[in-house]
């Protein structure tokens, strides 16, 4: 029901959640929110979908958004397709320089842990932006190129080109094509300031030693 893109479809079926959520009365959501887009493709208008239908329904919310999980975008320096580190050549998304949120899944974890009982983040949206950890692409291969002691070939790829690559591909594919055009061609992630519906959660939280990037990569060097 998490209704992933590549793994299911399953997304509309969360609405028979919010049914039962509003016959019991005394549940609150905690809906974790991948990224802030504006894709006008299918997966992301469902999930929009249920997001409206959990707010018509009056059920108290913390949405939870904001950050590239770092199982899926650091150890493999963002390449689609490999969750592997790169040590000979590496893509570099247009100029490399727009700022991407990674954050560790167990981090992730932490901060909607506490935003349960938390009245601040009551019917609101934890933006997950940990100021050390917001990186362009860049910096995140510079960081990897220095764990490991060599100098990787950068190949670079136009957003006329990545666009292009969309071409043939199945549902998922595009899918995930469009989500990195929007974070790395457009900076999705990062290109908006967090108004009073939401939080940021290393503010909210410092108490949670939130791991940084530069640790985080030595798991694969």
């Amino acid at each position: 029901m998490s209704g992933v893109h590549f793994r299911s479809h399953n997304i509309l079926l969360q609405l028979k959640l919010v049914e039962a959520i509003k016959k019991a009365e005394n549940i609150k959501i905690q809906h974790v929110w991948d990224m802030h887009l504006n894709l006008g493709e299918l997966h992301l208008m469902r999930k929009m979908m249920v997001r409206k239908a959990i707010q018509d329904a009056k059920i108290p919310f913390t949405y939870v958004c904001g950050a590239g999980f770092a199982g899926y975008f650091a150890g493999n320096l963002l390449q689609m397709g490999t969750l592997i580190s790169p040590r000979e050549k590496v893509l570099i998304y247009g100029d490399g320089n727009f700022k991407v949120t990674i954050v560790d899944e167990d981090d992730l974890a932490t901060y909607t842990i506490k935003t349960i009982v938390d009245p601040r983040t009551l019917n609101k949206t934890l933006y997950l932006r940990p100021p050390e950890n917001v990186l362009s692409q860049k910096q995140l291969v510079d960081m990897w190129e220095n764990f490991i002691g060599k100098k990787l070939e950068h190949i670079t790829i136009s957003r006329q080109d990545f666009l292009a690559s969309m071409k043939g591909m199945d549902y998922a594919g595009q899918v995930g094509v469009g989500h990195f055009y929007h974070i790395f061609y457009e900076g999705a992630l990062t290109n908006f300031e967090i108004g009073k519906e939401g939080e940021e959660a290393s503010k909210l939280y410092p108490e949670v030693k939130y791991t940084r990037m530069n640790e985080y990569l030595k798991i694969y060097a």
